[in-house]
């Protein structure tokens, strides 16, 4: 085998560990950190099927899949590994991982989206839109806008047309945060659908969830018509609860299954439909007495 098949072979091994572990950054000696750290070189617009890893908690969000959606889904997906006690999971008692899977629904239930937006716009004009998420686990999220609520085929909002006008304001749970955002240099634009929150603590066995809220300024389409627009939830879950967290020197909080281990989740908004369109014209006032 010559040094340059070597050398490819070597880059596509890195690569394929990378794209198997979803939000996660691939590093030169092709190690990766899962998403529980965030995504700290990815300031871009992305998709949620680049969440390969993560699994979803509703067949809709899968439509049209077949079985594929079945197994997306996050009991089959993560949940059952832990009830069998695979890999890592064997560390935990019987006892245990049944409450584990208990604790982690509990993160499912209370991680919420939800978006705020106007109902109609006028063509061309300038509006806020504020996506609201509770739940999840720390120490970062991810929240993005989509045009529909689906894995796999959801695109970024700018593909319906909706222009983001400057940065998006990240409020996390503890006030205003810059520093993911401001990682993007300034000269190619921090206009982006998609931003880290940091700082998340939500903690299943004590009911507390971290809350935050991101508020896009967004430009709406030139063409009047009806238009979707959908926010994207990205979050995990075993590091809100103390037994499947494991702190390691190279990564910080990791979740017990590890990289690979399925403990993240997509969740998506109801689907928003925004009106653009010209507001009526008001009648002339009647001057007569």
């Amino acid at each position: 085998m010559g040094m340059k098949t070597m050398r490819f072979e070597t880059r596509w091994r890195r690569f394929l560990v990378c794209a198997a572990s979803v939000g996660a950054v691939c590093l030169g000696s092709g190690r990766a950190t899962a998403y529980p750290g965030g995504t700290p070189d990815f300031q871009t617009d992305v998709g949620p099927f680049c969440a390969a890893c993560h699994a979803s908690t509703s067949l809709d969000d899968l439509s049209g899949l077949g079985e594929r959606a079945t197994a997306e889904l996050a009991p089959n997906k993560h949940l059952a590994a832990i009830r069998a006690g695979a890999g890592k999971y064997a560390e935990l008692s019987d006892a245990d991982r049944a409450r584990l899977v208990e604790l982690i629904s509990a993160v499912d239930q209370n991680s919420t989206i939800q978006l705020e937006f106007p109902a109609q716009v006028a063509p061309g004009e300038t509006f806020q839109v504020t996506v609201k998420v509770t739940g999840g686990a720390g120490p970062a999220i991810g929240v993005g806008l989509v045009d529909r609520p689906h894995r796999f085929f959801a695109r970024p909002a700018s593909a319906e047309g909706w222009e983001v006008v400057g940065a998006p304001t990240i409020i996390g749970p503890k006030g205003p945060q810059s520093d993911w955002i401001a990682r993007r240099p300034e000269r190619e634009g921090r206009n982006i659908t998609f931003v880290n929150v940091e700082g998340i603590q939500s903690d299943a066995e004590q009911n507390r969830w971290s809350r935050a809220k991101i508020i896009y300024t967004l430009k709406a389409p030139n063409e009047a018509g009806d238009y979707p627009l959908v926010g994207a939830y990205f979050y995990g879950t075993e590091t809100a609860v103390a037994m499947s967290t494991r702190k390691t020197p190279e990564y910080g909080v990791q979740p017990l299954g590890g990289v690979l281990g399925k403990s993240g989740r997509v969740k998506f908004s109801e689907t928003a439909v925004i009106s653009v369109k010209e507001a009526p014209s008001q009648p002339a006032a009647d001057p007569s007495p």
